[in-house]
């Protein structure tokens, strides 16, 4: 099993003047630890667990090309981007131009979206949930479209149509950037995977439900035609022992995910200044996560 780092935080004790060197140190202590993927939230406004929408909140595009610049192993992308924050056509944009700037190491992470304050707060249209999961597929199947390099055609789908999908330069991953759709619905969500992923995330409290969600995904994959193990599967940590320090504590709590198939389990640190506690805590915790089958 492979470890993430999600970056949720930008609260850092020196103020917005010490969030480029804090990131910078993040980028370096992530790739010292052996870590596989470093992500950053994409939200307008902070979430309420972290202090609300008046705390700090970087844009999360700019902060994965701040990150390209100060890595050069780590895989980087958002987790994950709301599919009503950018159009789809730009959105597969500028994922491209992290990927080709990064040199292939980027990857699109995207979900239907939530947070309908932040979206009233900026006057950024937000429709029902059923309307909301269309533009999700329409926005899969226009990323993939713009990334086909037999295909700059029109699309024409019911929310989206453009003239020309051309995308120069072409990203650098081959294919494609993968394409991680976030969430656990059963119904829509863990279709889409089937259909358009080339990984998962789930936000999971037990093996028991990561279970479950997996034989709905093969079900999925199935009736798609769709090879289940083609799959990446990963998971957002929600234990309280990585943010403690107890690193028994969190592997006890993961072990029995790896049994099941999950390829990466993704953590995010609670303090405004991670980058110490990736060295502490991460640094312990990668090679005991790659002991894991």
């Amino acid at each position: 099993m492979r470890v993430g780092v999600h970056i949720n935080r930008f609260d850092h004790p020196g103020g917005p003047a010490a969030l480029g060197a804090e990131l910078a140190a993040v980028g370096a202590a992530a790739e010292a630890a052996g870590v596989s993927r470093l992500s950053v939230m994409d939200h307008y406004f902070q979430m309420e667990f972290n202090g609300g929408a008046e705390a700090p909140m970087l844009e999360a595009y700019t902060t994965l090309g701040f990150l390209a610049a100060h890595t050069s192993t780590v895989r980087l992308g958002a987790l994950v981007t709301g599919v009503t924050y950018r159009h789809p056509g730009l959105l597969a944009k500028i994922a491209t131009t992290l990927d080709v700037l990064s040199g292939g190491r980027a990857w699109l992470g995207i979900g239907a979206a939530w947070y309908d304050r932040e979206h009233a707060g900026l006057g950024v249209p937000y429709p029902a949930v059923a309307e909301r999961f269309e533009w999700l597929e329409e926005t899969l199947r226009i990323c993939r479209q713009m990334w086909d390099p037999r295909d700059d055609g029109p699309f024409e789908g019911a929310h989206y149509r453009l003239a020309e999908t051309l995308c120069v330069p072409a990203p650098v991953s081959s294919p494609h950037p993968e394409i991680l759709i976030g969430g656990g619905g059963e119904k829509k969500t863990l279709r889409l995977v089937a259909r358009y992923g080339d990984a998962c995330n789930l936000i999971v409290s037990s093996p028991q439900e990561v279970r479950h969600k997996l034989d709905v995904l093969r079900g999925h994959c199935e009736a798609e035609g769709r090879d289940y193990d083609t799959v990446t599967k990963t998971l957002t940590y929600m234990g309280g022992a990585a943010g403690e320090g107890d690193l028994d504590g969190f592997l006890g709590d993961i072990a029995g995910y790896a049994k099941l198939g999950i390829d990466t389990v993704i953590l995010g640190p609670t303090v405004g200044d991670p980058a110490r506690w990736i060295e502490e805590f991460v640094g312990r915790a990668a090679p005991r996560l790659a002991e894991l089958d």
